[in-house]
């Protein structure tokens, strides 16, 4: 088990806001590190003494596997509580990380795209869902699907900042182009809170040309949106999944570990000026 008061002391925390504050993970590209860094901010903010909950809104389910959560202990999920109304209080699960909670995904999500087109509401679904049930948590982090559909438009629209990963390779500034529009839009039309809480690059190598040259033309492009931290290509982030652990709990001194430390820090420096 990592000291959770070792990571405290090598982070710089503001004091908290009132209220929770509403993170979306997103990127309508899937393989871009989205559910990994969801998990392992999630966990680092909570190894600072942030109560945090993470709502995993993927079909796929990874975010719950990722933190342990067995497949036959999802009937309660983000289906039941997006489609059926079922409340937030019954559908959210501990996780084995002190502090930070889970609304897994179960199979059925799958279906909830095709479900939610004929709903009343259906872009404000989560939103209401969320309501007044998340007040106890100082974040709420929502991995969304790799796609722009209307999981991801309610979680945009539940959400007041975006948190984007972004691989460092070759297609990531059109895609990344078509995500901020995408932004642009459900701000104007829907929700006209949301911002940018930064962009963070991932699978980072230093000995690839090209992992250097999308950092220049993104920082040159999106200036101070794009966070200092980048998170490296590291076999124990990678690994780390497969036993059910964030990799912060699966080897905390690794490099992986320690990007998503300095991660968190810069993510809790920004909320510190920013009004909810």
């Amino acid at each position: 088990m990592p000291d959770w008061n070792e990571m405290a002391q090598n982070m710089s925390v503001p004091e908290p806001e009132l209220g929770p504050r509403i993170i979306a993970v997103a990127n309508q590209k899937g393989g871009v590190g989205k559910t990994t860094t969801a998990i392992n901010l999630a966990t680092a903010l909570a190894a600072v003494t942030k109560k945090v909950l993470l709502i995993d809104l993927d079909p796929q389910g990874n975010a719950s596997t990722g933190l342990g959560i067995d497949r036959f202990s999802r009937d309660l999920d983000t289906y039941r509580m997006i489609i059926e109304g079922t409340p937030l209080s019954e559908v959210v699960q501990h996780s084995n990380v002190p502090g930070l909670d889970i609304v897994p995904a179960g199979m059925d999500l799958s279906g909830a795209e095709l479900e939610l087109v004929d709903m009343d509401s259906r872009e404000h679904r989560l939103k209401q869902a969320i309501g007044d049930g998340a007040q106890k948590y100082d974040y709420v982090l929502i991995d969304c699907p790799p796609a722009l559909g209307l999981l991801t438009l309610n979680a945009l629209i539940a959400s007041q900042a975006v948190l984007v990963p972004l691989q460092c390779e070759f297609f990531a500034l059109e895609g990344l182009s078509h995500l901020m529009k995408t932004i642009e839009r459900v701000r104007k039309v829907f929700n006209p809170i949301l911002e940018i809480q930064g962009i963070v690059l991932t699978m980072f190598d230093r000995r690839n040309k090209l992992s250097e040259q999308v950092s220049n033309d993104v920082r040159e492009y999106f200036g101070d949106k794009v966070y200092n931290t980048v998170i490296p290509r590291n076999v124990r982030v990678s690994e780390a999944p497969s036993h059910g652990l964030p990799v912060l709990m699966y080897d905390m001194q690794c490099a992986g570990s320690q990007a998503y430390l300095h991660l968190a820090g810069e993510v809790l420096r920004r909320e510190g000026h920013t009004q909810v």
